[in-house]
């Protein structure tokens, strides 16, 4: 079969020009994004490593800049975790496995899913308006931290649950098989094999959530959290602030110092998110090594 060189030479020459300019775009918007998150972290530390020191932790929120601090705010968020975590995480896995390993393949689990995964990408503002309406109002929760976590595990969950799924799936099959033939039953090879060979890929999700619920303000202002406390919570049932809704007020007073200590605020929640997340990391690398 003849083969025309020159005009094969010539659609390379078009597809490696293409593949030239769509490598130069993209790493275009790698540069660009870089750019923004450099600048803004330097406008964020220029602002607030001033501000930063040890009485800015110990020191109640205050009218004053200078008296102001994130004590209240950052135990509040420290109780909030202790809420979202555990209940996303119990709910989300639970839902994963029953869909993947129990729930019957058809057009009802399918539709399930698919409104599952819809969820993820629902405005957090709407759940705010959930957890108002169920935990706050119908439940009689108040302005608790109980009823601001369960709003932020609802907003989560999707989330969870559709990497788990993937996680779950991606078990690979001979895994079970050895598992069945050495005569355990379902459960037993879900808890001792699907489980432990899904946690990284459980927990990639999982930190990416519970990061994004660490920052969220929309809801925790839908639900009526307090942007000014003076006291530390003693329990789940008390009303507590967070770090986003600190900063939050923060952001929204008139004196100019206030940017300030928002921004002192901003990288005390970073080095917050960075603490949990490396924590999450070694555990998913340590069972990544196992299988």
């Amino acid at each position: 079969m003849y083969v025309d060189r020159e005009q094969v030479q010539q659609r390379m020459h078009g597809r490696l020009l293409k593949n030239s300019i769509l490598r130069f775009i993209f790493f275009c918007a790698t540069i660009f994004g870089l750019a923004v998150l450099g600048m803004l972290l330097y406008r964020v530390l220029t602002q607030g490593l001033g501000w930063l020191d040890a009485g800015f932790l110990q020191n109640f929120a205050s009218r004053r800049p200078e008296d102001a601090g994130v004590k209240a705010a950052l135990v509040g968020s420290l109780w909030l975790m202790a809420v979202i975590a555990p209940v996303s995480l119990i709910l989300g896995v639970g839902t994963a496995l029953y869909l993947e390993e129990y729930a019957k393949k058809n057009k009802f689990n399918d539709f399930i899913k698919l409104n599952i995964s819809n969820l993820a990408g629902v405005p957090s503002i709407v759940f705010g308006l959930l957890g108002l309406t169920i935990f706050v109002r119908e439940l009689s929760l108040g302005r608790s931290i109980l009823a601001a976590g369960l709003t932020m595990s609802l907003l989560i969950l999707p989330v969870i649950v559709v990497a788990a799924q993937e996680a779950i799936r991606s078990v690979p099959t001979h895994l079970r098989e050895a598992s069945f033939g050495m005569g355990a039953t379902k459960w037993q090879t879900i808890y001792r094999v699907v489980l432990p060979a899904a946690i990284p890929g459980i927990l990639t999700g999982s930190i990416l959530a519970l990061s994004r619920a660490v920052g969220e303000t929309a809801p925790l202002v839908v639900v009526g959290l307090p942007t000014f406390i003076a006291f530390l919570p003693a329990g789940v049932l008390d009303t507590a602030t967070a770090l986003p809704m600190q900063i939050y007020n923060w952001t929204s007073r008139p004196q100019a110092d206030f940017q300030s200590v928002a921004a002192a605020g901003i990288i005390v929640l970073l080095v917050f998110l960075i603490v949990m997340n490396s924590i999450a990391v070694f555990i998913r690398n340590k069972f990544q090594k196992r299988y």
